[in-house]
């Protein structure tokens, strides 16, 4: 980590490096000792500084400078760094106006000139300066900032972004001191959120996933052209391929168009996992299974999406949105399922804002004390009402039904049945939203009588049905008629397989209806929707492969 800043600002160059010396001679072990030669040169590097990340201790600026005074400087400089102890150098005609100073910018001390020595003159002054800036520290920041607005829907994508993809941040409102700062720092306003800040102090405007990706760390080009195996999804069933496959040697890549881990790395806890008596986030089961696939030499690619496949020979190619290809000889299908877009008047608009798709964990602290409403009856929704009733004042769970125990489990009724702050409606659905800027008002009606009920909330979160995001292979693989992607023995009608078929044996049991390509997870037909199911039906997809490429 870098030390430490002592800035010094002074246009004359002889006292410049005068004090930058005295200072470096005592200090440099400890703090970065820069220099400038202007204000304006001066407020550059502390934008540059707090771009980055670093730390400003103190700012020693001389008073008579041209274009911009010393005054002028400190008082635009507190701006960015207002914890850093301000010095004003001075000749003794001056004095006057640095004694004025001290209410105008806070001035902690003024310096004349010349100090010598400095171990009388200069060398007290910055110990007793240091001695307080490190007694009130910055609060611990994380290395990656991102300054928004609390009900803007492109912010929220940004730290869903990073959330879900295990990167660590720091989230600052533009309205917020701080936050203001960055902006200022960055060149920007409020206006143009959300803006990212990277531990390197590069900013980005407003970026799209793959800007991010890149500079967040996460992997977006494959570095080879041809792979044993492509995964396609990085849910439990494409992380458990992924891990299967690399760990007994086949060169593999995983592809995920948004973020490891799937529905199930946004559930707060998992507790029916085999080998986790007092359950898993998914957070934590999706770090450690990507840890996994990558120590076993898989990669993982993000923001890649896949928009089409084609059998060119034994290869089998896979086209990415902007042009590129990979080709590998078998490939994994484990894009899993989506959350269906709730079908009520108003609520389009507020996506992102009041209205949000699956748990979006990252929203639950922000609902301390609030009315929260969330809509569907399958285990993703128990999971995220037990979460949020830790926080909100209330938490309403709206199913259609008459209650949980068609498609809950029980462990989790139980749970949600011995926590009094959550509410089960049942026979009611959404018809309505409304609101300014963000979602305000929900109307609720009854299935059975029809009669309706308007709500005050800024808070909704739907888990509703289940769609397999496989537009792309209309006409490439056989598929069912919600979109599913149908295998194996499914495959054979009326002892015929598939017509495209090319070899002389039936499908095995994970195959598509294009050899040397399999389906795991949610995203097969008649799959059993569980997180042990699918990595179990990754693993045995990698079984099939080894099969497969024996055979050939």
């Amino acid at each position: 980590m870098v030390n430490p800043t002592i800035l010094t600002v002074d246009d004359d160059p002889a006292v410049s490096r005068a004090v930058a010396r005295d200072i470096r001679r005592r200090y440099g072990d400890r703090y970065r000792v820069v220099r400038a030669i202007s204000g304006a040169d001066a407020l550059e590097a502390l934008r540059e500084m707090k771009l980055r990340g670093e730390q400003l201790a103190i700012m020693l600026a001389d008073y008579r400078m041209p274009q911009m005074n010393g005054l002028e400087f400190l008082e635009a400089a507190m701006d960015l760094f207002p914890r850093a102890r301000r010095v004003l150098l001075t000749a003794y005609a001056d004095t006057g106006a640095a004694i004025d100073a001290i209410n105008v910018v806070d001035l902690d001390h003024y310096l004349l000139k010349p100090w010598n020595p400095p171990e009388e003159h200069l060398y007290p002054v910055i110990d007793t300066l240091l001695d307080a800036w490190l007694a009130t520290p910055d609060p611990t920041a994380t290395e990656i900032r991102v300054v928004g607005h609390r009900w803007s829907a492109p912010s929220f994508a940004v730290r869903d972004f990073l959330a879900r993809n295990l990167v660590p941040y720091r989230w600052l409102q533009a309205d917020e001191p701080e936050g203001a700062r960055l902006l200022t720092a960055a060149g920007a306003t409020a206006a143009d959120v959300p803006l990212v800040v990277t531990s390197d102090g590069t900013s980005l405007v407003a970026p799209a996933d793959g800007e991010l990706a890149a500079h967040v760390g996460l992997s977006t080009m494959p570095t080879s052209d041809f792979y044993d195996l492509v995964v396609v999804g990085g849910g439990p069933a494409g992380l458990g391929a992924a891990v299967y496959g690399a760990s007994e040697g086949l060169r593999t890549v995983l592809v995920e168009r948004a973020a490891t881990g799937g529905q199930a790395g946004q559930s707060s806890r998992i507790e029916n996992y085999l080998g986790f008596p007092d359950g898993v986030s998914g957070s934590q089961l999706t770090d450690r299974a990507r840890r996994q696939a990558l120590k076993f030499g898989a990669e993982i690619l993000s923001t890649r999406e896949v928009t089409g496949m084609e059998a060119a020979g034994s290869g089998r190619v896979l086209h990415f949105g902007e042009g590129a290809s990979i080709t590998a000889h078998t490939v994994v299908l484990a894009t899993g399922v989506s959350y269906r877009r709730l079908d009520a008047p108003g609520l389009e608009e507020f996506a992102g804002a009041g209205v949000f798709y699956g748990a979006a964990v990252t929203e639950a602290p922000t609902c301390q004390g609030e009315e929260v409403y969330m809509v569907g009856g399958a285990n993703s929704a128990g999971q995220a009402a037990v979460h949020f009733s830790r926080y909100a004042d209330r938490v309403h769970m709206l199913v259609r039904g008459g209650d949980l125990r068609r498609s809950m489990s029980s462990y989790l009724i139980d749970q949600i049945e011995a926590i009094d702050n959550i509410v089960l409606h049942p026979w009611t659905e959404v018809v309505d939203g409304k609101g300014d800027g963000h979602l305000q008002q929900l109307t609720l009606r009854d299935t059975r009588s029809g009669a309706t009920d308007t709500v005050s909330t800024s808070w909704l979160f739907v888990f509703i049905g289940a769609e397999p995001r496989t537009e792309w292979l209309d006409g490439v693989v056989v598929r069912d008629e919600l979109g599913f992607v149908v295998t194996g023995p499914d495959l054979i009608a009326g002892g015929q397989r598939p017509a495209d078929w090319t070899l002389p044996r039936d499908p095995y049991h994970l195959e598509c209806s294009i050899p040397g390509v399999f389906a795991a997870g949610d995203v097969r037909a008649a799959s059993l929707k569980r997180v042990a199911s699918a990595v179990g039906d990754g693993a045995m997809a990698i079984s099939l492969v080894h099969r497969y490429m024996e055979a050939q």
